[in-house]
């Protein structure tokens, strides 16, 4: 709480032994902070969370320890349907599946995984649409003006609004999404109109790529929603809706390419060509590596694959690059702190989804004598990537100097040191030279 209020961010908070006399009140969000987890009844479990459940009034955060946590106490001892620890404390430890049945079980509704452990639980429907939706949808520049055009100069900064809102949703807006529609109106009619004058000095090849992008967006959305019990049409958040109609023309034939898409995801074949053909990401042996940065760009039947992933297990906390397993159905998350800021950065944990099982593997390498780094770290990225550049230079600088030459031994710490002293090369942030 005093963490939040640092930040400015109205809070109360109610403990039943560490603040009894805290302020229990309705908010727009609450946080049931690995609470359940420590509660030995199991009826009390229930009771607790239809309680936080009552006081919400739009998201409710539930989180709670998982498996993986509890391989790392010493001597637990069975108790109840839980575990004491050696200080005498109840944890119960869920696997993500059970957790989500359990929530979605109490609160008779349809939770979202927000990361390992973490759940979020919506009071409407629509928003937690909304907020699925938004998760697969990329974050884009509106293209550039080419030319001049004396309207467009006129009324630059409405019309860069609305350029806006296009890059980022693929249409233009009704009247009930945009604040300036009016102003909108009032010059141009419609919006239609309006935005042909954007599409005039920017050129229309970089909207129909954005409209496509966009489409296929939805279609991802949809495929992934097809796993919780797709809702009706009537049922869908109205941006939705619209989005449904203006790319789709009915939600039927939107639905049937939804899919048709997650069907292809089934054929084992098509996703290893898919990876093999893949212009983006580093090709081993057993998989495909990414940078989360460059996962938008990646063929939409790739982004499904990670996104069934995403869909269990939310975000995973400080990975940057994903392994999507080519050998099996399988989707592992990295964490490379020093990415940016390191040559050659070292792995520090490593968290991996099997999409048969669902069972989740968490490693860890911070206490490691010898883990694995990275090498030619521009593959990872898409082509427009600005880092790929400085990249790019330090793996021809280390080709040239031979470092490659025996690819078997340098995927370590320690293999990638002897290499370096027997070639007598050093590495000074992005540059490569002989002693």
């Amino acid at each position: 709480m005093e963490a939040l209020r640092r930040q400015k961010i109205r809070c109360s908070g109610w403990d039943p032994v560490h603040r009894p006399r805290g302020r229990l009140a309705e908010s727009d969000i609450v946080n049931l902070g690995y609470v359940v987890n420590v509660i030995e009844d199991p009826a009390e479990r229930r009771d607790a969370l239809r309680q936080a459940w009552a006081l919400t009034l739009k998201v409710l955060v539930i989180s709670a320890r998982l498996e993986m946590d509890g391989r790392e106490l010493v001597n637990p001892s069975d108790f109840g349907d839980g575990t004491l620890t050696r200080l005498n404390t109840f944890q119960k430890f869920y696997s993500q599946s059970e957790l989500r049945e359990w929530i979605d079980t109490v609160l008779n509704s349809s939770s979202v995984a927000a990361a390992p452990g973490v759940f979020l639980v919506f009071k409407d429907d629509t928003q937690r649409q909304q907020y699925v939706a938004a998760s697969y949808r990329r974050r884009r520049s509106a293209p550039r003006v080419r030319k001049s055009d004396l309207i467009y100069e006129q009324h630059r900064e409405l019309l860069d609004e609305l350029a806006s809102f296009v890059a980022n949703r693929g249409r233009v807006p009704e009247p009930w999404e945009y604040t300036r529609y009016s102003e909108l109106r009032d010059v141009f009619g419609t919006a239609k109109r309006a935005f042909q004058v954007v599409r005039n000095v920017t050129g229309a090849q970089q909207w129909e790529a954005i409209r496509e992008e966009s489409k296929k967006e939805h279609l991802l959305y949809l495929a992934l929603e097809h796993f919780g019990h797709r809702p009706a049409f009537g049922k869908l958040a109205l941006d939705i809706q619209k989005d449904v109609r203006d790319f789709f023309g009915t939600y039927k034939r939107a639905c049937t390419e939804a899919d048709s898409m997650l069907f292809r995801l089934g054929d084992r074949e098509e996703l290893e060509q898919t990876m093999v053909a893949s212009p983006i990401g580093k090709l081993t042996g057993n998989a495909l590596y990414l940078h989360l940065d460059a996962l938008p760009q990646v063929d939409p039947l790739l982004k499904l694959y990670e996104g069934c992933a995403r869909a269990y297990v939310g975000g995973v906390e400080g990975a940057n690059i994903v392994k999507l397993h080519r050998t099996k159905p399988k989707v592992s998350y990295l964490a490379y702190p020093d990415f940016d800021r390191k040559a050659h950065p070292t792995l520090l944990a490593s968290l991996s989804v099997s999409l048969d099982s669902f069972k989740l593997k968490m490693r860890r390498y911070g206490k490691s004598a010898n883990p694995p780094i990275l090498h030619r770290k521009e593959c990872f990225l898409a082509s427009d990537d600005p880092r790929r550049t400085r990249f790019e230079k330090l793996t021809r600088q280390e080709e040239r100097l031979g470092l490659y030459d025996d690819p078997s031994i340098i995927g370590t710490v320690n293999g990638w040191a002897e290499t370096l002293e027997r070639c007598g090369v050093v590495i000074r942030g992005h540059r490569a030279r002989q002693h």
